[in-house]
């Protein structure tokens, strides 16, 4: 488990590439000093709650989100496959009730056809 430091550098880093700003721009932006937002980046700095918010504010952010916590790879796949599996079900489903309904409509059809035949056939 990362910890919090760690997790902020991440994210504070990751959401400034995403933008595709320096940290001397983000520094600028949030009005701190570029040597301090490279130590948060490192984890070797923990900002105040109001330094915090200047930077999500530079980054267009929720000051909650420099702590988020994305999923690893292995639990993404897992959400992934069990979304697809449920969709599956959910289509195996559709298409049984299409199946379901074709056979009674063919079966019904069939049986019209056969009761219409038998009564020409027995008419004089």
């Amino acid at each position: 488990m990362e910890n919090l430091r760690d997790i902020l550098a991440k994210n504070l880093r990751e959401n400034r590439r995403r933008l595709g700003i320096s940290q001397p721009k983000l520094a600028e932006m949030a009005d701190l000093s570029t040597h301090f937002v490279a130590m948060v980046e490192l984890s070797k700095k923990f900002p105040s709650p109001e330094v915090l918010a200047r930077l999500a504010a530079a980054l267009g952010i929720a000051t909650h989100e420099l702590f988020a916590v994305s999923p690893s790879p292995e639990s993404a796949l897992e959400r992934l496959h069990q979304e697809i599996l449920s969709d599956i079900k959910t289509v195996l489903i559709d298409i049984e009730k299409v199946v379901e309904k074709t056979v009674e409509k063919t079966i019904t059809e069939q049986y019209q056809g056969a009761k219409n035949k038998s009564c020409k056939n027995t008419s004089p």
